[in-house]
Order: C-alpha cells, then structure tokens, then sequence
C-alpha cells in the first residue's frame, strides 16, 4: 500500500473514533387523547392529521421507542437514539383503538395507554372496553394507569388519591394480568404534596402534561409531555416539538404548581453550559411573552403582566440551540377557584 493510501486510511480511521454515531441524552414525549372525534377539538387529533404525523415520525429522522425504555435509558445514564420520541394517549377513548391503534400498529409504532377505569367498567359509550385493552396489552401496548374516576386529585385528600390510584391499578392487573407502573395525573393536575405521594406508592413515574423534554435531572414524578389537539396538529409542529432539546435549570420557582402569589413570577438557574440566554423568549398562555429579568447572568425571572384567573396554566420558554431545533422548558400554573 502506498504512502498516500496509507494516510488516507488512517485519516478515515481517526475521523471514525472521532465522531461517533449520533446519541442523545433527552427524549420527548407526546401527549394524545381523542382521534377523528371533530365535537372535541381541545383533545382531539383528526386522523388526516395523525396519519401526517406518523409519516413524519417514520421518514424524519426520529426514533419512537416505548416510554418505558426511554425512562429506563435516561435515568440509568444509556444514550438514546438521536431525536428519541414516545407516544403516550390518555383516557382510553374508542377512537383509540379504531382509529389511532390500526394506524400506530402498520407504522410499527409503540405507543402508552393511560387508561381511566370507571368508564371501562361501566360500558361507558365511546370508550374501549377491556376486552380491546387486553389485544392491545398482548399486541405490547404498554398500560399505565390513570385513576379509577378521573377526579381532579387536587379536590381529594391523601386517602381518597391513594385509592383512586391503587384501585385502579388493581383492576388493571386483574384485567390485563400486569400492574402499570406508569401514571398520568388527571388533567394534568398535582401539587407537590400530591406528586410526593405518587412517588411513595412505588411507581416508576408519572407524568402531567406541561411541556418540555426529558432528561436525567427531569422530576420522575413530574414528567412533561408535548400535548397534540387539533390546533397544534401540524407536520411543522410536530417537527417543532419532537426535535426539541432540554433546557437544564435548578433551582425553579414557584416549586408547587398551586400558587399562592397571583401573579407568580417564574424563576430559575440556567445549567452551565447553555449560553446566548439573551435569545431566551417565555411565553403564557392568554398572555404572550412575558418580561424577563437577569438578577445574576444565569438567573431568569419571568413576570407576568397581569394575575392569571382560575384554571390551569401552562408557561413555555424556549432558547434557539441551532439546526432548527429549540431548547424548551415547560412550566404549571395552577389558580384554584
């Protein structure tokens, strides 16, 4: 071999070592709920949509791995796939299993079931029944867990959530033959006295629905999730979300989602590393952008311009991190009545 030959060899060998496959230490999550059911457009997905989305999942670049091999990566320190994603949907709705299920199965997609019972047992219309969640356990659905009633959490006492939470997790071991060890707070709702004691009952994790992305300091038992409806549908927002970066922050205020100071003022520590925060832009919903201050170069006070009426609501702060993709951080607010 040739001198030339030889170099150019070597040359290929170094850039291999070099630059290794693509990985990633964060993932996202979607949230979905109903499908091609238009009377409910706040949690419905249209199936033009959707089949969109799973188009845009299979030829994009992602990689759709179950949740739990995701959580199971993040906090045991593996690397992911770049772009790694998870599909959850909530509530157990019938279009889930008409319409979503035929079309997640022929992409070859894994997806979580967060399944509410009450409506299971009772034979509820427009809901699945068990007979459906079994094929879709034995087809390798993974089943969390979603309550026995749905109920607001934030309206019980301690013993009332335990046996909302362990009750339903009973009837779908008896159901199903295996006990979820995934959950999702109804509504999207907790505070931090309700997330503690989640985190007591031996779950492996739970999650709301504030956005955001998933990474090894993520609370496991305040997970986010990207929520899709019919208007945040798109392809491009699909792409927006699912290719989003964590946004590493410490030391975050207020740290229970029920506030007590309306307007709360959101604040928190940007991890090392994460620079240009001048370009960083938080956002309410019903409010716009939000004023944002620097008390020290990494501290971040987002305020609000007025206070928020009751209700649920969700704060969005994002930073540009290059290639198009965004670093996003996602925060609960909840005002009770």
């Amino acid at each position: 071999m040739g001198c030339s030959k030889a170099r150019a060899l070597l040359a290929t060998l170094l850039l291999a070592i070099a630059a290794p496959a693509a990985a990633a230490e964060s993932a996202v999550i979607l949230a979905y709920h109903r499908f091609g059911e238009h009377a409910y457009p706040e949690t419905n997905t249209t199936v033009a949509q959707f089949e969109a989305q799973l188009a845009e999942l299979k030829r994009g670049g992602y990689h759709v791995l179950p949740i739990p091999d995701i959580l199971a990566a993040v906090y045991g320190g593996k690397a992911l796939p770049e772009r790694s994603v998870g599909i959850s949907i909530d509530v157990a709705y019938r279009s889930v299993f008409q319409l979503a299920w035929p079309r997640l199965q022929a992409a070859g997609l894994p997806f979580t079931l967060f399944v509410d019972v009450r409506p299971l047992d009772g034979k509820y219309r427009g809901y699945m029944s068990w007979d459906e969640v079994r094929v879709l356990a034995r087809a390798g659905v993974a089943i969390g867990n979603q309550t026995l009633n749905h109920k607001r959490l934030l309206a019980l006492d301690a013993a009332a959530i335990k046996a909302e939470i362990e009750g339903a997790a009973a009837r779908i071991a008896a159901e199903t033959g295996r006990t979820p060890t995934l959950f999702a707070y109804p509504y999207g709702e907790y505070d931090k006295a309700i997330r503690d004691q989640v985190a007591a009952l031996g779950l492996a994790a739970a999650f709301g629905t504030q956005a955001g992305v998933i990474y090894k300091d993520s609370d496991r038992f305040a997970l986010p999730r990207m929520y899709m409806n019919e208007a945040y549908g798109s392809v491009e927002q699909l792409r927006l979300v699912a290719r989003a970066l964590p946004l590493p922050v410490s030391a975050m205020t207020p740290a229970d989602p029920v506030i007590t100071a309306n307007p709360p003022t959101l604040a928190f520590t940007v991890a090392p590393g994460i620079d240009h925060l001048e370009r960083l832009a938080c956002y309410a919903a019903g409010q716009g952008r939000m004023t944002l201050a620097h008390p020290t170069p990494r501290r971040i006070e987002a305020r609000l311009a007025r206070p928020l009426p009751p209700g649920r609501w969700r704060i969005n702060c994002t930073l540009p991190a290059g290639d198009g993709r965004w670093r996003w951080l996602g925060a609960l607010f909840i005002v009770q009545h």
